[in-house]
C-alpha cells in the first residue's frame, strides 16, 4: 500500500510534492491540476511511510464541504478509517483549540459564535446607540471585518493609522462591538482566528503545546489566506518549519474578504529554503479552453508563470456571442442550453450560468422559466439562514450560553409575543448599567416594581421555560429540539413547508451533542452550497470557485460589468477582476461560452455597454466570434427597443443542428468554421465518434 501512496496515479510533478518532505514547500497548483489529490495521498504518505501520527497534521483549507471531502478521501487510504484527525477550515480548527483554551482570555469555553446575520444585528444596536445611520451597519460590518483580518484591534485603530483612513466614530464603533462580544461570551468569524493568535502570543506553553502536537502542516487553497490566517500559519511553523502550502495565485478572487495575494510571494521570504513545485498538467478542461484561460491569464503581471495543458482532446473552439440588450442574452443562453440538453447528451446538472453580480441572475431565471428548464441557485438563503431554522437555534444557543443577549432578543421576538421593543430596551439599559446580561437582568428586574404585572408574567414565562429545559438530560440535540418545540407551541405558526424544515433540522441534530451541533451550524458559510439535482446552477463567479462543469456559460462580458466599474481605474483590482474571469473559463470541461449585450438595465436604468477589455486578451484562432448586434426600432416613447433576436441555431449548420450523413448516419454538429466553400463542420456520430468534413462534399442532410 505504502507503494501505491507514494506513485499511483500521480504525474511526476505531483509525486514530486508527495515525496519532498525537507521542510518548506511551495505547491503552485493550476485550475484543475490535482492538487486536493497531492494534499490526500501527502497525508497517507507522511502517516503510512514516515509514521507521522494522523493527529499530528494540521490540515486545513477554506470550506466545511472541501474539508469532508478532503477526510473521506485520505480515509480510503485506512482500511479502518482516521478518527483523531485535524482537518478542516482555518474557523474549525481554531474552534476546536479555543474550546480547550480560552479561558485564559477570560472567555468562557460554552461561548456563541455569531454569524453575519448576529454580527450585523449587533452593529446595528450599537449604531443606535451612537446615534448613527443604522443603514450604514454593512459597511460597519465589513470595514471591521478587514481590520481584524490585518490584526487591527480598536486600540491600535484608535491610537495609529495603520494604513486606513482615520474615522474615530469606525474606531468607537468597533471598541464597543468588541466590549459588547465579550459581555456576550460570543466571538465572530474573525475572532476565532484572531484570538486564537492572541493565544499563542500570551502563553508561550500553550503555544509549546500545540507546536509538540502539530509535526506537519498543510494548507490548500492558501492564496485565498489572509493577514491574520498566515500570521496563524507562520506561528505554527515556526517550531518544525515543516509546512505545505497549495495554492494558486491565478485563482486569487476574495480581496474583499480580506486575501491577500501576497501572501504567496511573502511565503518564498519567510521561509528562505522553501521548495517550490509547479502543476501545470489540467486533467479537467479541453486545450481550446486552457489556450483561451492562459492567454487571458498571462496579461497579468502579479503572477508566478504557469501555462496549463492537457493531454485531452484539442475541444471545441470557445464561443462568444454579443447581443442587443440582456434579454435577448438570456433566451440566448436559455435556448442554447435547451439544444444542448436535447442534442448532445447533456443533462441539466451538467449547465452552469456565471455572472458578475447578481442583479444578473433575474433575465436568466426569467428565461430559464419559459423553456421549461429546471434551475437552482447557489448562494441564496441556505436551509440554516431561514427564520423557522435560525429562531430555534438561536434558542440552542442561549441554553448554552445564556449570556448570548443576540440569540435572546431573537427568541423573545420569535417566542414571546407580547414583549415589545419598548420593554427590550428598557432591560438592555439596565443590563448596561448593571453590566450583566440581558437573561440576569430580566432575572433581577422581575423581582423588581419596574415592570408592569403583565410584562412580568411573561418574562418570567420566558426565564423560566429556558430554566427547565437546560435543567434536563437529553440523549441528543434532536431530543432537546423537540422538548423546545413543545414548550413554545413553535409548530402552530408554521405553514406545512416551514414544518417539514423544522423535521429536517431535528434529523439532521439526532447523535450529536449540543455543542457539537451547534460547532457544525454556526461554522458553516455560503461556500458550503452544492449544485443540487438536475437543474442547471446559477451562481456568481466568486461562488463557482471550487467547481466544475461540462458546459459553462459566462455571461456580461462588458466594461462596467465584466470587469466590475469600480475595478477599471485601479490596476490592483483589474488584475483581481481578470483572475475572476479565468477561474470562471477554468470552471468549464467540454464546452465554454462568453456573452455580451449592447445594453443592460442596470441600477433601475438602461444603459450602452462597450464589450468587456478583457475580450481583446484572448485568441481569435480559439473562438468561434459571433455578433448579433441590430438595427433598433423607435416605440412610441422614443426609447430604444430591440428587434427580436435570431435564434442562435438559424443558421441551417450551426453548433447542436441535428444532420443525416449518408454514410455514418444521424449525428449532431460540435462546431462550425470557415466561409464559403471553405466553411466545414465538425460532427460527433454515436458509436463512430468525431468527423471533420468540408460542407461542399459531405452531402449532409438537416434533420428535424
Amino acid at each position: 500500500m505504502a507503494k501505491e501512496v507514494l506513485t499511483e496515479n500521480l504525474n511526476p510533478q505531483q509525486r514530486e510534492a508527495v515525496l519532498y518532505n525537507d521542510g518548506p514547500m511551495l505547491v503552485l497548483a493550476g485550475a484543475g491540476s490535482g492538487k486536493t489529490r497531492v494534499i490526500t495521498y501527502k497525508f497517507a504518505y507522511l502517516v503510512k511511510k514516515k509514521r507521522f501520527p494522523a493527529s499530528s497534521i494540521f490540515t486545513v483549507t477554506f470550506t466545511n464541504k472541501a474539508a469532508d471531502e478532503m477526510k473521506q478521501r485520505i480515509n480510503l487510504f485506512f482500511s479502518k478509517g482516521l478518527k483523531q484527525t485535524w482537518i478542516g477550515t482555518f474557523h474549525s480548527l481554531c474552534n476546536r483549540i479555543l474550546r480547550r483554551e480560552i479561558d485564559v482570555l477570560g472567555y468562557r469555553n460554552d461561548f456563541s459564535i455569531y454569524d453575519e446575520e448576529e454580527r450585523a444585528s449587533l452593529i446595528k444596536q450599537i449604531l443606535k446607540d451612537f446615534n448613527i445611520h443604522e443603514a450604514l451597519y454593512k459597511g460597519v460590518c465589513n470595514k471591521i471585518s478587514l481590520l481584524k483580518s490585518a490584526l487591527i484591534s480598536p486600540e491600535d485603530f484608535l491610537t495609529h493609522n495603520n494604513g486606513y483612513s482615520f474615522d474615530e466614530k469606525l474606531g468607537r464603533v468597533y471598541l464597543r462591538y468588541q466590549d459588547e462580544l465579550k459581555r456576550f461570551n460570543a466571538l465572530d468569524f474573525d475572532d476565532l482566528v484572531l484570538l486564537t493568535i492572541q493565544l499563542f502570543k500570551i502563553y508561550p506553553s500553550i503555544l509549546k503545546k500545540y507546536h509538540d502536537l502539530f509535526s506537519y502542516i498543510l494548507v490548500d487553497e492558501f492564496q485565498d489566506t489572509n493577514q491574520s490566517q498566515y500570521t496563524l500559519l507562520k506561528i505554527l511553523a515556526s517550531q518544525h518549519r515543516n509546512i505545505c502550502v497549495v495554492g494558486d495565485d491565478d485563482q486569487s478572487i476574495y480581496k474583499f474578504r480580506g486575501a491577500d495575494i501576497q501572501n504567496i510571494f511573502n511565503f518564498k521570504k519567510d521561509f528562505s529554503e522553501v521548495k517550490v513545485i509547479k502543476l501545470e498538467q489540467n486533467y479537467r478542461s479541453t486545450q481550446n479552453i486552457l489556450n483561451v484561460s492562459n492567454h487571458l491569464i498571462s496579461k497579468n503581471f502579479l503572477r508566478n508563470d504557469k501555462k496549463l495543458w492537457t493531454d485531452k482532446c484539442t475541444g471545441e473552439r470557445v464561443f462568444y456571442c454579443r447581443l442587443n440588450n440582456e434579454e435577448e442574452e438570456a433566451r440566448y443562453v436559455a435556448r442554447s442550453i435547451k439544444d444542448l440538453y436535447l442534442k448532445a447528451n447533456y443533462e441539466y446538472r451538467d449547465f452552469a450560468v456565471l455572472y458578475r453580480i447578481n442583479i444578473q441572475a433575474k433575465a436568466i431565471e426569467d428565461a430559464l422559466r419559459a423553456e421549461s428548464i429546471p434551475y437552482h441557485i447557489i448562494s441564496g438563503i441556505s436551509f440554516y439562514q431561514r427564520k423557522e431554522i435560525k429562531d430555534l437555534i438561536s434558542y440552542l444557543k442561549v441554553i448554552m450560553n445564556p449570556d448570548d443577549n443576540v440569540s435572546l432578543v431573537r427568541i423573545i421576538n420569535s417566542f414571546y409575543r407580547g414583549i415589545g421593543n419598548a420593554t427590550i430596551s428598557k432591560i438592555e439599559l439596565e443590563a448596561r448599567n448593571l453590566g450583566l446580561s440581558l437573561f440576569a437582568t430580566i432575572k433581577s428586574m422581575i423581582r423588581s416594581n419596574g415592570l408592569t404585572l403583565t410584562i412580568k408574567n411573561k418574562l418570567h414565562d420566558l426565564i423560566a421555560n429556558i430554566e427547565s429545559i437546560s435543567s434536563k438530560s437529553f440523549k441528543n440535540t434532536a431530543d432537546l429540539l423537540k422538548e423546545i418545540i413543545d414548550k413554545t407551541d413553535y409548530v402552530n405558526r408554521l405553514d406545512d413547508k416551514r414544518l417539514q424544515n423544522l423535521f429536517e433540522l431535528i434529523s439532521s441534530a439526532e447523535n450529536t451533542s449540543l455543542r457539537e451541533f451547534l460547532d457544525k451550524v454556526s461554522l458553516i458559510s455560503s461556500a458550503d452550497d452544492s449544485p443540487k439535482g438536475n437543474s442547471v446552477s446559477l451562481m456568481t463567479l466568486h461562488n463557482a470557485k471550487g467547481l466544475e462543469f461540462p458546459v459553462v456559460f459566462i455571461i456580461g462580458l462588458e466594461d462596467g460589468i465584466l470587469p466590475y466599474f469600480k475595478a477599471i481605474d485601479d490596476g490592483e483590482e483589474l488584475q483581481e477582476e481578470r483572475r475572476l474571469l479565468y477561474v470562471g473559463m477554468t470552471r468549464a470541461r467540454d464546452y465554454l461560452c462568453l456573452t455580451g449585450a449592447k445594453r443592460r438595465k442596470l441600477f433601475s436604468k438602461y444603459q450602452d455597454f462597450e464589450p468587456s477589455r478583457f475580450l481583446a486578451d484572448i485568441p481569435r484562432e480559439c473562438c468561434n466570434w459571433i455578433e448579433k448586434i441590430q438595427p433598433t426600432i423607435e416605440d412610441s416613447n422614443d426609447d430604444k427597443a430591440p428587434m427580436p433576436p435570431s435564434s442562435p441555431y438559424a443558421l441551417t449548420y450551426s453548433i447542436g443542428t441535428k444532420v443525416k450523413h449518408p454514410v455514418w448516419g444521424v449525428g449532431v454538429i460540435r462546431d462550425c468554421y470557415g466561409e464559403g466553400e471553405d466553411k466545414k463542420v465538425m460532427i460527433n456520430f454515436p458509436g463512430i465518434g468525431i468527423k471533420r468534413l468540408a460542407l461542399k462534399f459531405a452531402n449532409l442532410q438537416t434533420m428535424a
